[in-house]
């Protein structure tokens, strides 16, 4: 059912985004170090695969976010029937989704 798809969604985001975060770190922290460290991440960040991967962990930030939103919610025993449960599943992919391509194009293109 979907609500366990977008249950296995969220871990699976979450895991991704703790296991990439001492990268996002260390780019980040490369880019505010000085002018040429910014240039060196912007050189790395123009490649394809890096926008691959970039995508890809925009996709898991509002994925995750979306998600534990709707987790929070059944946690408060908001939305905890089976009906309610089904609709707001589809509605944290329904909302995941364009965000990301929102913030594909706005960041990466």
């Amino acid at each position: 059912p979907l609500p366990g798809k977008v249950s296995i969604l969220h871990r699976v985001s979450g895991v991704g985004l703790f296991l990439c975060l001492p990268l996002l770190l260390w780019l980040f922290g490369a880019s505010v170090a000085s002018p040429e460290g910014f240039a060196g991440v912007k050189a790395i960040a123009g490649m394809f695969l890096v926008k691959v991967i970039l995508a890809g962990l925009i996709w898991a930030f509002m994925h995750h976010f979306c998600a534990g939103i709707r987790f929070l919610l059944l946690d408060l025993h908001v939305g905890i029937e089976k009906e309610a449960a089904n609709k707001s599943a589809g509605m944290v992919l329904g909302v995941s989704l364009p965000l990301t391509a929102i913030l594909i194009w706005g960041v990466l293109l």
